[in-house]
């Protein structure tokens, strides 16, 4: 990881002449400033200013009414050294992502970087993740309409003939940026791509995170192709998620597994008390991993992104999946994944909110059940009911609604980044509800 004197030493050269500074807020954007990379050692000390009302906007750009902050307040953009990477497909730029601070020089209680990173210092182990974002490589037609980048199917190899090029370009520069590529394959969509990085601990994970949209937009923008994260951007194809890996590690030992099980899911009992937690807590939780709208077009029964509160072994429709371990290495990588989140997220509020859920359920020995290896859907309502399996609230109104009564989420925020983020996410639900769509004209107004 770079230091600061390394930071000040580069953004000295002829390499770097813009540094963005980025950090993302409770509408789940990645956003900030440009300096002069001249300026880099004085932002390093004092950082630079941010109105506070910026973590009352939501994705749609506007100010959530009657939010937290407004016109009055200010904050600074603190960069962390440790996040600098030379941008491989910006000319000249550079990046550093950034923690918000007070003006009292302490971490703001509305910052969910920070947030995380304390809550990560006090967590009794370490944290292991891996994002795993699926995105659609896009094109405008002829009359102006978004359509898939090309019309291969799943995983076909015409599809990764099409993108060859692309990819090749994008893999390099998360490579430069030191992410590590585990594998890429064309997806269920026309179009659609899946490129996986490497785990890494915890804070540094949802950095990545980060650091990986951009990447892909900037290579598929000098490509002069567009790649969108939207998690549903075609009614008729697959969604695109973002599912989390995660697990948890105590002096180099994988506390998920268990080194005395037979096969290929050998759980401990800290990892099926920490499913538990992630179960109970899910209806809430996914206010904060399905994060907008959009994400509830998703998250639907028979579509492989999890639609109900169970738990099963390489089940795709279960809302926790247990992947089936490396056979050589099963203590390194038992961990499990978690479906239904996807891109609109803020991976520090994600990461946070999981880790709070299983924690609970370590704390109070919840017992996750039984692996549902089945698609719950087609279980009768009686079955479902018999196993505790729900289904996950169905519009992002709903999942609020679980979040505000969720103490234990409450808790692991903080209640002034917990209040602000329930408000920028219900002007985001208020304004979708408020407004009239083209589906209700067509159809209304024939009957009407």
């Amino acid at each position: 990881m770079p230091t600061t004197d390394e930071v000040i030493e580069t953004c000295s050269s002829d390499e770097v002449s813009l540094v963005r500074l980025l950090y993302v807020g409770n509408d789940g954007v990645p956003r900030g400033r440009v300096v002069d990379a001249d300026r880099v050692a004085s932002v390093l000390t004092d950082g630079i200013n941010l109105s506070s009302a910026m973590q009352s906007f939501n994705a749609l750009d506007h100010l959530a009414p009657g939010g937290m902050f407004g016109a009055a307040g200010e904050v600074r953009i603190l960069p962390d050294p440790e996040t600098f990477r030379i941008l491989p497909y910006a000319n000249r730029a550079a990046v550093m992502l950034c923690d918000l601070y007070d003006l009292d020089r302490t971490p703001w209680a509305a910052d969910p970087r920070s947030t995380l990173a304390s809550y990560l210092d006090d967590l009794p182990y370490e944290a292991s993740v891996a994002f795993e974002s699926e995105f659609y490589l896009t094109r405008d037609t002829e009359d102006g309409e978004l359509a898939p980048f090309d019309d291969s199917v799943c995983f076909a190899a015409d599809g990764m003939q099409s993108t060859n090029d692309i990819v090749l370009d994008m893999t390099d520069a998360l490579k430069a940026q030191g992410m590590d590529i585990v594998a890429y394959y064309p997806e269920y969509g026309p179009g659609q791509q899946e490129l996986v990085v490497e785990h890494a601990p915890g804070l540094q994970a949802a950095d990545n995170h980060i650091l990986f949209k951009q990447t892909v937009k900037g290579v598929a923008s000098n490509h002069g192709v567009d790649a969108t994260f939207v998690p549903k951007p075609f009614a008729e194809a697959a969604g695109a998620g973002c599912h989390i890996h995660l697990s948890l590690w105590d002096d180099g030992e994988n506390v998920f597994h268990d080194p005395d099980s037979d096969g290929q899911y050998g759980l401990s009992e800290t990892a099926r008390h920490f499913i538990g937690g992630v179960l109970d807590h899910a209806p809430a939780l996914v206010a904060l991993t399905a994060a907008t709208v959009s994400s509830y077009r998703r998250l639907r029964p028979h579509m492989w992104a999890s639609a109900f509160t169970c738990w099963g072994q390489d089940n795709r429709e279960a809302i926790v999946r247990v992947p089936s371990s490396q056979w050589d290495e099963p203590s390194e990588t038992t961990r499990f994944e978690f479906k239904p989140a996807d891109n609109t997220a803020n991976p520090y509020l994600a990461e946070l909110g999981l880790l709070a859920a299983g924690m609970d359920g370590v704390e109070r020995e919840l017992d996750p059940g039984a692996p549902v290896n089945e698609d719950p859907a087609e279980m009768s309502a009686a079955e479902r009911e018999e196993r505790g399996v729900q289904r996950l609230p169905e519009t992002l109104g709903e999942a609020l609604d679980e979040l505000e009564a969720d103490e234990v989420l409450a808790a692991a925020m903080g209640e002034t980044l917990f209040q602000s983020y329930v408000e920028v996410k219900r002007s985001q639900w208020d304004e979708f509800t408020g407004t009239v769509t083209e589906w209700e004209l067509d159809k209304f107004t024939r009957a009407f």
